[in-house]
């Protein structure tokens, strides 16, 4: 996966979370407490002192800068160097899915320090595992069009391509979700799709060396792919989330993830089998530009840089909200477009700094339209409450 705007990748997460999606999984407890009779029987959830608070948004905003910005760049780096196996980078953007086993050891751990009982090892029931494996294995296939589009294009342009997923995400969701289209999201889809437009109408100016142009419109094509099937992702993981019928814990999206990162990676192993990867990454090695030993490095920190990505978008949502995500990837956009032109020295033309103001535009519009119906949601409820409390004897 990569930096999505729905952020992100996971439901979050978040690659995304979506906006129901995060909204439960604000409410998410490191307790991980079931609905029902089981929930009585578990200690009250912890409060989070000020100071841990700062620390884990400040960490977690480091793992989303790290995440956004070096997992894109890394998998470049490996194409530019002379990397050719697409199977291999699609495998790496899920391939670290064991990194998330510690925060659940984490979590774990402090169950148990909390409960008087022995607390449930995991979650996760028979019918989400069985919907985040068919959520896992769609993800794998995204990954491959994404990592098969980046080596066509260069990272700025990817970037801003991956951006027009939020216009994808908001029509699966009217239609999945029935989440209904406002001023500001349709504001959002107009303002992304003329970007995209632009780009594609002005595809020569920016091709790298030794790709051709219809391989530079191939990979145009499978990044728009990319970003169209993760906008469909997302909304069925906040369809999973209103299926559920237990509260979405913190523990819970991490077991999701991890179970989505598996069947991902297991994925792109079948691809990889197919495609002779395996017998060709030593080979591929010794003919690496930079040298045998920074391929395998840049390997392993590949996946390591999108596992930042995943755990620190669950974080920030989990500490502050969907919206901070949100606002921070968009951040993040600009940030990787200049440091693709200083590592890379990539040209950044007219026509990408009016497709980024013109993502950045659609993305403020977007955040400030949830933030806009989230206060109007919250005024409401607040009426309700004073309303009820009048009458009342």
């Amino acid at each position: 996966m990569r930096p999505h705007l729905h952020l992100f990748w996971f439901p979050i997460v978040i690659h995304k979370t979506t906006h129901a999606a995060a909204n439960a999984s604000i409410a998410m407890d490191v307790e991980g407490r079931d609905n029902g009779a089981a929930a009585s029987a578990d200690p009250p959830p912890a409060t989070m002192s000020k100071s841990l608070k700062r620390a884990l948004v400040a960490l977690n905003c480091v793992l989303m800068a790290l995440g956004n910005t070096g997992g894109p760049l890394i998998s470049r780096l490996y194409f530019r160097g002379g990397g050719h196996r697409q199977w291999l980078a699609s495998w790496l953007e899920t391939g670290g899915w064991p990194l998330l086993l510690l925060p659940l050891i984490f979590s774990y751990r402090y169950r148990s320090r909390r409960s008087p009982t022995k607390p449930k090892l995991f979650f996760l029931t028979p019918r989400i595992f069985l919907a985040s494996a068919v959520l896992g294995l769609l993800t794998g296939l995204d990954d491959f069009l994404y990592a098969y589009g980046l080596a066509f294009l260069p990272v700025s342009t990817s970037a801003l391509l991956i951006s027009t997923q939020l216009a994808f995400t908001a029509f699966f969701a009217f239609l999945i979700v029935r989440q209904r289209f406002t001023a500001y999201s349709i504001n959002a889809v107009a303002l992304l799709t003329v970007g995209a437009v632009m780009l594609g109408l002005h595809g020569s100016s920016d091709r790298p060396a030794g790709v051709s142009q219809a391989g530079y419109y191939r990979g145009f094509v499978l990044t728009l792919g990319a970003a169209a099937l993760y906008g469909l992702v997302l909304p069925l993981v906040e369809l999973v989330y209103a299926k559920a019928e237990q509260t979405i814990t913190y523990t819970l999206v991490m077991e999701m993830q991890l179970v989505i990162g598996f069947f991902a990676t297991a994925f792109c192993t079948v691809g990889m089998i197919v495609n002779n990867d395996f017998q060709a990454i030593p080979r591929e090695a010794r003919h690496f530009d930079l040298g045998e030993v920074r391929y395998y490095v840049v390997l392993v920190w590949s996946a390591i840089f999108w596992q930042f990505f995943f755990l620190g978008t669950v974080g920030v949502i989990f500490c502050v909200n969907t919206l901070l995500a949100g606002i921070l990837i968009a951040v993040f956009i600009p940030i990787t477009e200049v440091l693709a032109a200083i590592f890379y020295h990539e040209k950044f033309t007219s026509q990408k700094v009016v497709a980024l103001l013109l993502s950045l535009w659609g993305l403020a519009s977007y955040s400030y339209g949830e933030y806009t119906e989230q206060k109007e949601k919250k005024s409401k409820k607040k009426q309700n409450y004073i309303t009820v409390s009048d009458q009342a004897p």
